[in-house]
């Protein structure tokens, strides 16, 4: 949970409870419990992760009376489990394939911190014939942008610029949009990697469009309250300092208002949802 996306995350939650169908079970209201009860552990593990919640609720909420043996249960368990994979595993390329197409030739655009469905859309892009221009944070404190950037160095048809957080306001006005990923929606707030918010809030300054790019399990609107990670203070300084406090938050709020586009695997929301 730490070095991985949500939806891997979720994908990996998932296929865990199939551990539950090599069990045996003295009737079907045992196994829905148990069922309930270790879908609800995993759910709880990690509170940021939306997929992960939606992936839970959505087994225990089909499973659970659906059948009336043992067996009927188990078998009901197993497609629910395959069908959630497919649909995070597939949705993320859909996503992607449809962000793609929004792509115009000698396109300028900034992105934030890492997200392998923004990646793959720019990547199909280029592989279609756009020539590019990409600006790209270092993501602080954890530098993942720098990842980014090293992976659109090696695409063919993009220039890529490396820049510090603090210095997405000197390059809004060269870029036509911004496009970020997302590690979930809810209700009518975009929680993304922390630094999210002051871009979103500079480009709406500056006129810049907001697109947002990710899978639609990770939009929820209801049953779900987002907790924020704390991270390791050593990632914002490395030797402690005498009564200073170290915040180091993963992820900020930002509201859909200052959002123009989300696009998804199912749908495409203009100014927001």
């Amino acid at each position: 949970m730490q070095t991985h996306s949500s939806s891997v995350v979720a994908v990996k939650a998932t296929t865990a409870l199939e551990e539950l169908l090599d069990r045996d079970y003295r009737n079907v209201e045992e196994y829905e419990r148990t069922l309930e009860r270790n879908a609800g552990a995993l759910r709880r593990a990690n509170p940021s992760h939306a997929s992960l919640h939606k992936a839970m609720r959505e087994i225990v909420d089909d499973v659970l009376g659906s059948a009336e043996t043992i067996e009927g249960a188990k078998s009901r368990t197993r497609e629910e489990i395959d069908r959630i994979v497919e649909r995070i595993e597939t949705g993320k390329h859909r996503a992607a394939a449809r962000a793609a197409t929004t792509f115009e030739d000698g396109e300028t655009f900034l992105t934030h911190d890492f997200s392998s469905t923004v990646l793959e859309a720019i990547e199909v892009a280029a592989a279609e014939g756009c020539h590019l221009t990409g600006y790209t944070t270092e993501a602080r404190p954890r530098y993942l942008g720098r990842k980014t950037a090293r992976r659109l160095a090696e695409m063919d048809r993009v220039d890529t610029h490396l820049l510090v957080d603090s210095a997405v306001g000197h390059v809004l006005e060269r870029c036509d949009r911004v496009v970020v990923g997302m590690t979930c929606i809810v209700g009518d707030t975009l929680y993304n990697r922390v630094g999210t918010f002051p871009l979103a809030a500079a480009a709406n300054v500056v006129g810049v469009p907001v697109v947002v790019v990710g899978s639609e399990s990770k939009i929820i609107e209801s049953d779900f309250v987002f907790e924020n990670e704390e991270r390791e203070p050593a990632e914002v300084i490395r030797e402690p300092v005498e009564d200073v406090v170290i915040e180091n938050p993963a992820y900020d709020a930002t509201p859909m208002d200052l959002v123009s586009e989300v696009i998804t695997d199912q749908d495409h929301y203009q100014d927001g949802l």
